[in-house]
């Protein structure tokens, strides 16, 4: 039988108050917990918003809160069995730091980390004012026999990245984002996570920050694009769903399109 990953998206409104954003954070492990979850999925910026911190102060802040912030995800992992991927900012030793998303395992350790490749620079903002660039491909990690691969908010916009981690055997695509709020963003969020588990035939767990300039609406999303949870735009909340391996198997039997595709043609047109 293959394995069933218990599963849950946690939305938050994270502020500039770290200590305020872990007590938010602990509720949400707690409650996953009394509900026998394995895998908590969090926002970016669940450590804390860190572009609204003055620049003059933010690597210092930064300096201080991330390794705070990743000994909080430790212990709670450790408290309640649990597998926590959670975004928050990393020092570069420059002062922007990198947009960290964090996967801390049941044991308290620090499996992997995925500093986020693609900087929001659009809609006017600019992320990369105050953030540096991550240079690597996001990670796969293997949680409970489910390969969970990692993607931070604005990647979701680029279908390659996703591509790229089905590709190498994603089951899951992990999606911790601060979603900000605008004309048809909510729309522009919704068709792309569903997008995503449609054209790749794989779940898509994404938990979205509720702060007052995001738009939380954190999903779960099965194989074939059918909404399994849904959380409100406000708030503090879990969304909770069995993620099963044999449901990807069903739809990639009736909807083989990974397996359909012809490589070699691509590739011929780009030579």
């Amino acid at each position: 039988m293959n394995p069933v990953l218990l599963a849950a998206v946690g939305q938050m409104a994270p502020t500039t108050d770290a200590a305020h954003n872990r007590d938010e954070v602990t509720a949400l492990a707690a409650d996953a917990s009394a509900e026998g979850v394995r895998l908590l999925v969090l926002p970016e910026e669940a450590m804390l918003v860190a572009g609204e911190i003055d620049a003059s102060e933010r690597a210092d802040v930064v300096a201080r809160e991330w390794p705070a912030f990743l000994a909080h995800l430790s212990e709670l992992a450790m408290r309640h069995d649990l597998w926590i991927i959670a975004g928050g900012y990393e020092p570069s030793g420059s002062e922007r730091p990198f947009n960290t998303l964090v996967v801390v395992n049941p044991r308290g350790e620090l499996v992997d980390v995925y500093r986020k490749l693609h900087l929001y620079d659009a809609f006017t903002y600019r992320e990369s004012d105050y953030v540096t660039a991550g240079q690597e491909l996001p990670p796969l990690v293997l949680i409970d026999g489910v390969a969970v691969g990692l993607v931070n908010c604005y990647d979701l916009r680029f279908p390659e990245l996703a591509r790229d981690l089905v590709s190498r055997g994603a089951d899951v695509l992990s999606v911790s984002a601060a979603w900000v709020a605008g004309h048809r963003k909510v729309e522009h969020w919704t068709t792309l996570l569903t997008a995503r588990a449609i054209e790749n035939t794989c779940w898509v767990l994404a938990s979205g920050s509720s702060s007052p300039d995001c738009i939380g609406t954190s999903l779960v999303i099965d194989p074939l694009g059918v909404e399994q949870a849904h959380l409100p735009a406000t708030g503090r909340a879990i969304g909770i769903v069995p993620v099963s391996l044999d449901r990807i198997a069903e739809v990639r039997d009736a909807l083989p399109a990974l397996s359909n595709r012809r490589l070699s043609a691509h590739l011929s047109l780009l030579d």
